[in-house]
């Protein structure tokens, strides 16, 4: 192929022959709808990703009196209120932890969870600029809001260790499958995130739905809470791992303050976090493609 094009340059032309230029190759092919994620796509938005998470940091503590603080009083304050009617009043047993040190260990990734699935939930719907004007991986948005409850799980996290200080309990030696834990509750959070922010788009009423699916699923996850070691022998202890929180918190906070580790509670909740990934990525990216027209 040869042949001359010209390119003005200040009113000057240049001219250039086709046959010299290196002209790209672009193969346009279209993408596999039944794939749960492309990894290879995400890593090379990576750094989209970080910018997504620390710009919903700062935007959610912005123009704020106590700033990060805020990570930690929702968590502080629900656990007094816990020890005031479930402890004083209810007299709900905590075994041989202190029952204040014991629903903070158990609230602290609880409030991880729930903010983390509101948060993705609404994300989609709140980057309506973002998604009408620039290609990227949708499933970046609401993975970039479970990131951002992260960093206010860290900030909380150092509230606990001055809960244990107070009490006097040290660091379980399971201390170090605490990790597993939290890694279980962020696939778990991103499934049931990705799968809320798509339905969100289509239909704005999980916009009210969201604040009570987190309400109702506190209450049904008793590990939060209580004390699960007589359901644990009976045919709940069996039922009640399906709900991943279940598992995933009774064990983060026996692996942080102490207690056995529950093998099938944790296997259980592990295997229905990653079940919930899979689906609800696998709704997003089928649906993903229609967002920009009717968001």
């Amino acid at each position: 192929m040869s042949g001359t094009i010209e390119i003005t340059v200040n009113s000057a032309p240049v001219g250039k022959r086709l046959d010299q230029a290196e002209i790209p190759v672009i193969d346009i092919v279209p993408d596999q709808k039944w794939c749960i994620l492309d990894f290879s796509e995400i890593w090379a938005f990576r750094e989209l990703l970080a910018f997504l998470c620390w710009r919903d940091v700062k935007v959610r503590y912005k123009q704020t009196v106590l700033g990060g603080a805020w990570a930690v009083l929702q968590p502080l304050m629900t656990m007094i209120v816990f020890s005031i009617f479930f402890a004083r009043l209810a007299k709900v047993s905590s075994g041989e932890i202190p029952y204040p040190l014991f629903a903070f260990a158990g609230l602290l990734p609880w409030t991880f969870f729930a903010n983390a699935i509101a948060a993705a939930g609404q994300s989609v719907v709140g980057n309506e600029r973002l998604i009408t004007k620039v290609y990227f991986p949708r499933l970046i948005i609401p993975f970039a809001s479970v990131g951002a409850g992260l960093v206010d799980f860290a900030v909380a996290c150092g509230m606990l260790g001055v809960l244990m200080l107070y009490y006097g309990v040290l660091p379980s030696s399971a201390l170090l499958l605490a990790p597993v834990m939290v890694a279980g509750l962020v696939v778990a959070a991103a499934g049931v995130g990705s799968l809320l922010a798509a339905l969100n788009v289509a239909y704005r009423d999980f916009r009210y739905v969201i604040p009570l699916l987190t309400q109702l699923w506190m209450f049904a996850t008793p590990t939060v809470y209580m004390d699960t070691a007589a359901l644990s022998s009976s045919v709940w202890g069996w039922v009640l791992p399906l709900n991943p929180a279940y598992g995933l918190i009774a064990n983060f906070r026996a692996a942080i303050v102490g207690g056995p580790i529950e093998l099938y509670s944790l296997a259980i909740s592990l295997g229905v976090s990653m079940v919930m990934f899979a689906l609800g990525s696998l709704y997003f990216r089928t649906v993903e493609r229609g967002f920009a027209d009717i968001i």
